[in-house]
């Protein structure tokens, strides 16, 4: 056997870390090739199922990037492939249920074989239709093979109010009507979405939004495997295996499920926002683009306040509160220190406790408050926003003696901040602490680093102090002055 020979995936071998394609497909192009190399052919399902335990019994993450469902929504997720079910994800919006569903791609094959210029990427050992049942009885062992990697296996449908039959399952093409072929010719079957994932996944977000008449063309495919397009039955063997996901039937008013198509999905997991704060962390960070050093604190206040927002009666839950909203303001906060070190001449870019209220002037239109809410929002922003640095302050900061800087403070020294004040500046507002173990108490607890860095520690550490009413805070346009 060649090199090229031993590289061919036999369905059995662990699909690696994710979509994007790594080594150079299998150098084998015909029929006869594939056959002399041992490759065997296993129904999607079972490819999906056996790198799946392949990857468990290894010790491998088969869900890498996933935060926070590893003791609910993955069980229920492994359990649903390895039974072989198609599968619709329940749950308010951003809760990763886009991502969970990108990431079941990465348990198939990277790399599987295919009748070279098939419509729908039919495997050498089974062809489907008409056209390449005929090209494999003609060329036999000549039919030339082609390689798909597993990115192009995994498609995806945002469903929408206008999505048609045709889209998704197919149409009469009236160019190959009109080239001479009968309507009764299957060849002149132009094929929708689900029929072209053959052999892969395909994923349909927001399935509510789906008009029903076109769910109704879903139950086929499901259930019989096979299509009906304008009266023409085509038998097709369809391997393809459907994954959807959906907000719950109380929060949307555009849409449902209908129940017969319902009933076809083989499981139906509900998902969650993280419940563990360490989890909505690394969402944040993960996720996060950010241009600028965003403290570890300030990500946990972040996250501190976005958990808020869901346990708040001031927030309507129906709608939920998406990770996208931390995230967003993990970027925003980071923007706003890369502008002020832009403008002011900053070697470093370090986000500080003051830029977190640029992140609430720009994400109150994210949320959806109660009806009896109306014209509160910025407060109840704020007063969340001052509990989760509370909390932060605490469990960072808990048991310090502050009692050096209030005394300070009180004897009239004061310290001020800002969105355009340096680091440097903040710094140099700060003889008080001089070298003091008060100081360096801070900035280990926050394990700070650079002046962007204890500037961010030293203000979280004010700002603990004014919430906890140690000191006074006034706030005048760009500046803030603690005393």
């Amino acid at each position: 056997m060649t090199p090229a020979e031993q590289s061919i995936p036999t369905g059995n071998g662990a699909p690696g870390r994710g979509l994007g394609a790594g080594a150079t497909a299998p150098g084998i192009s015909t029929l006869g090739q594939l056959k002399t190399s041992g490759h065997v052919y296993k129904p999607l399902r079972t490819e999906v199922r056996d790198n799946l335990l392949a990857m468990l019994r290894a010790g491998e993450d088969p869900w890498p990037g996933v935060h926070g469902f590893e003791r609910t929504v993955i069980p229920q997720l492994e359990r649903a492939l390895i039974a072989g079910h198609d599968i619709v994800l329940l749950g308010e919006r951003g809760q990763g249920k886009t991502r969970v569903l990108r990431t079941i791609g990465g348990l198939l094959d990277e790399w599987t074989p295919v009748i070279e210029g098939s419509e729908l990427g039919e495997h050498p050992y089974q062809a489907i239709t008409h056209a390449s049942i005929r090209r494999a009885a003609e060329l036999g062992d000549e039919l030339p093979v082609a390689w798909r990697h597993r990115s192009e296996r995994y498609v995806e449908k945002l469903a929408t109010p206008d999505t048609s039959v045709a889209d998704l399952i197919g149409d009469v093409d009236p160019m190959k009507v009109a080239e001479g072929r009968s309507l009764g010719d299957p060849e002149t079957i132009h094929f929708g979405l689900i029929p072209r994932s053959h052999r892969g996944i395909v994923a349909i977000n927001e399935l509510p939004d789906l008009a029903e008449r076109i769910q109704v063309s879903m139950l086929n495919v499901m259930e019989e495997r096979d299509i009906q397009i304008r009266g023409y039955v085509l038998r097709l063997p369809l391997d393809v295996l459907v994954v959807a996901s959906a907000n719950p039937e109380d929060y949307t008013n555009r849409g449902r499920i209908i129940t017969p198509l319902k009933d076809r999905f083989g499981a139906e997991i509900r998902t969650h926002y993280p419940r563990q704060l360490d989890a909505e962390i690394a969402v944040i960070r993960q996720e996060a683009e950010l241009v600028a050093d965003v403290p570890d604190h300030l990500i946990e206040i972040l996250a501190r306040f976005t958990r808020n927002l869901r346990e708040s009666s001031s927030v309507d839950q129906r709608s939920g509160v998406s990770a996208r909203f931390a995230i967003a303001g993990a970027e925003t906060i980071a923007a706003s220190a890369l502008h002020r070190a832009t403008s002011r001449g900053e070697r470093e870019a370090v986000a500080r406790t003051v830029d977190l209220t640029t992140a609430v002037d720009v994400l109150g239109g994210k949320i959806e408050f109660e009806t009896g809410e109306q014209g509160r929002e910025s407060e109840v922003l704020t007063h969340l926003l001052r509990t989760a640095t509370a909390d932060a302050v605490r469990a960072h900061l808990g048991g310090i003696d502050f009692g050096p800087l209030v005394n300070a403070i009180d004897d009239g020294a004061m310290v001020a901040t800002g969105e355009r004040v340096t680091a440097a500046e903040f710094l140099a507002g700060l003889p008080m602490l001089g070298e003091s173990p008060l100081y360096d108490e801070i900035v280990e607890r926050l394990d700070a680093r650079s002046d962007g860095e204890r500037a961010a520690a030293l203000e979280l550490a004010l700002e603990g102090l004014y919430l906890a009413r140690k000191v006074g805070k006034d706030t005048d346009g760009d500046e803030t002055v603690y005393g």
